[in-house]
C-alpha cells in the first residue's frame, strides 16, 4: 500500500494542471476554491482535480509536502503555483492562460483528441 505522500507524488507527475481543492469544479466547497477553480476554467482547458475533502489523508499531509498551508493549491507541471490570492492575480495580468495554454499545448499528445 502507497503511503499518503505517495499518492500525492503520483497525482502531480501524472496530471499537468491539477488543483487540490475543497469540493469540486462543478460544486466548490469554499469560495476560494471556486474562485480558483474559476479562473483555471476560464482557460478553456481540460484539468485535474482532487476533493481534498473527500481525502482527509491528502488534507493533511499536501501542505507539509507543498509547504503551503492553505487550499486550494494549483500545480502546473509538478511545480506548485500557488493558493486562490496567486492564481487571481496570475488571471486578471494573463499569466495564468498563457501558462494553461502552454502547459496543454506540450500535453496534448497525452489526451484523446476532442
Amino acid at each position: 500500500m502507497s503511503t499518503t505522500i505517495e499518492n500525492i507524488q503520483r497525482q502531480i507527475s501524472e496530471n499537468p494542471i491539477l488543483i487540490y481543492m475543497k469540493g469540486t469544479p462543478q460544486l466548490p466547497q469554499c469560495g476560494f476554491s471556486a474562485q480558483t477553480v474559476q479562473a483555471l476554467m476560464s482557460c478553456g482547458e481540460r484539468f485535474a482535480f482532487v476533493n481534498v475533502l473527500d481525502n482527509p489523508d491528502i488534507r493533511a499531509e499536501l501542505p507539509k509536502y507543498a509547504n503551503w498551508p492553505t487550499f486550494p493549491q494549483l500545480w502546473v507541471e509538478g511545480e506548485l503555483v500557488g493558493g486562490c490570492d496567486i492564481v487571481a492575480e496570475m488571471y486578471q495580468n494573463g499569466e495564468l492562460e498563457t501558462l494553461i495554454k502552454e502547459t496543454a499545448a506540450k500535453h496534448k499528445d497525452d489526451q484523446p483528441e476532442g
